[in-house]
């Protein structure tokens, strides 16, 4: 298989790992009545963009720069490192709780399609390693380049919170999808900011936030009826 057909089936909303459950904070925001309409759900793809997801194509960047850069000896101590600093720039539990979660579904993944691949350098935290540093170690497992790993995570920021608008305000896809393409060259662009970045050692890796994304989170968390599992 080519490396732009892996390229698409990692970036594809349909890859088992469980993304599909997940608004990427939409829900939340929809109910606080910040979204509202195709307007502002770009707005909110925008500054997701800008935030969590220039800093999970960075730590996915910089993973995969571990796994195919770093000698063994220096693997696990890098990524157990890049582990922490993502852990301390997810200000909110709830965030931090849900980024493991969707690791171990793409590490369960990941072990099914290259049962080859070693993906014990990851670091043994409770819960699992974090959502980007999983993908960094898949995408290098499937021989993608970095600035490709950078350019599935920046994708999968924006278009699995696009699927949920339609879902949750009944928008018309045509028109999502139209957004999206609208947003394809600063999707780009960040990958492209995220894979330069990767050279950078952990501590000066992007820490771009969103207080707001981490309130929503931390209170949608506590709802017991909800659509999306964040």
């Amino acid at each position: 298989m080519a490396t732009s057909s892996l390229l698409l089936l990692l970036a594809d909303g349909r890859f088992p790992a469980g993304a599909h459950a997940h608004s990427g904070g939409l829900e939340a925001a929809v109910a606080a009545g910040r979204v509202t309409d195709l307007a502002s759900l770009e707005a909110f793809l925008a500054g997701r963009l800008a935030t969590a997801g220039l800093v999970g194509a960075a730590f996915a960047a910089a993973a995969h720069r571990a796994m195919t850069s770093a000698g063994p000896a220096v693997r696990g101590s890098t990524l157990a490192l890049l582990d922490a600093e993502l852990d301390a720039r997810t200000a909110a539990p709830a965030l931090r709780t849900v980024s493991r979660r969707q690791g171990r579904a793409l590490l369960r993944a990941g072990r099914a399609i290259w049962p080859a691949a070693s993906f014990d350098d990851l670091p043994c935290t409770p819960g699992g390693a974090h959502q980007p540093l999983v993908l960094g170690l898949l995408c290098a497992a499937a021989g993608l380049s970095r600035a490709e790993t950078a350019t599935v995570a920046a994708h999968g920021t924006v278009t699995g919170a696009a699927s949920a608008g339609v879902r949750l305000l009944g928008l018309d896809p045509y028109q999502v999808q139209a957004l999206l393409v609208g947003l394809a060259s600063r999707c780009d662009g960040t990958a492209a900011e995220a894979a330069r970045a990767a050279d950078d050692p952990p501590e000066r890796l992007p820490a771009a936030a969103a207080p707001l994304a981490d309130i929503h989170a931390e209170a949608h968390a506590t709802w017991e009826v909800r659509l999306f599992a964040s």
